[in-house]
């Protein structure tokens, strides 16, 4: 397939519901709005061609820059390549769900997340955190470096409440993280959390809400499933 045709067919599958949708929460144009689950029905017929799939990403349109993060090979992709995604990730879900999908399962993951949750700049720092996050899910806690990841814990509880909007949401995100999928840590994710309470992030015109990292990592716990890896983190 080319660029073009694929360009073509999501815009047979994008709806104005669904693109609206998208630009309340910040999506801008290009895009079609295509919903997730009709996206992947292309990601048979992209994954084989990784050129295109980076040629995709290029594009600058919503739809196709997340379908590129559906399709790309992770190991594939450079340091520069990733340096290059984020800064063309201008909204949360192609920073914190599209780059920061594939950059955790590239061979970058932690030396970009650590740089990145580090930056000035509203959506790389939340790549970064979300780049973590994910991490953590896909990687055997003999793995981790669970010091540094205490020191990330502590440094969410001393100033979570300060920092930026969406960098709010993915701290708390960290902690569900840590609280679900690093069993070594899980206590001190639920000391967190408790500690942090609850999260205020302003999510503009829509009905998404912040989720209780107490409330969430408890749920986990019920079900049995702490510890419990992903086998991928994109989706």
């Amino acid at each position: 397939m080319t660029v073009e045709e694929v360009l073509k067919k999501l815009a047979e599958m994008g709806t104005e519901q669904t693109k609206k949708t998208f630009m309340r929460h910040g999506a801008k144009e290009p895009i079609y709005g295509v919903r997730i689950g009709d996206m992947k029905k292309l990601v048979k017929e992209v994954k084989r061609d990784q050129q295109l799939a980076r040629a995709l990403y290029e594009t600058g349109n919503h739809d196709a820059m997340y379908l590129a993060g559906l399709t790309v090979d992770s190991k594939s992709m450079t340091k520069e390549d990733l340096q290059a995604w984020v800064k063309k990730a201008y909204w949360y879900m192609l920073a914190e769900y599209t780059v920061a999908s594939v950059a955790a399962e590239s061979d970058h993951a932690l030396e970009l997340a650590r740089e990145w949750i580090q930056s000035k700049e509203d959506t790389v720092a939340t790549c970064g955190w979300n780049t973590y996050s994910n991490y953590l899910s896909i990687t055997p806690d003999e793995r981790l470096d669970l010091q540094e990841i205490k020191e990330l814990l502590t440094l969410i509880k001393g100033t979570i409440h300060e920092e930026r909007n969406r960098v709010r949401y993915t701290m708390n995100q960290f902690v569900i993280s840590v609280g679900t999928y690093v069993l070594a840590l899980h206590q001190e994710a639920q000391d967190v959390a408790a500690n942090i309470g609850t999260v205020r992030v302003d999510m503009g015109e829509t009905a998404c809400k912040v989720p209780s990292a107490t409330e969430y990592i408890k749920k986990v716990e019920e079900r049995g499933k702490v510890g419990q890896k992903r086998k991928t983190c994109i989706c």
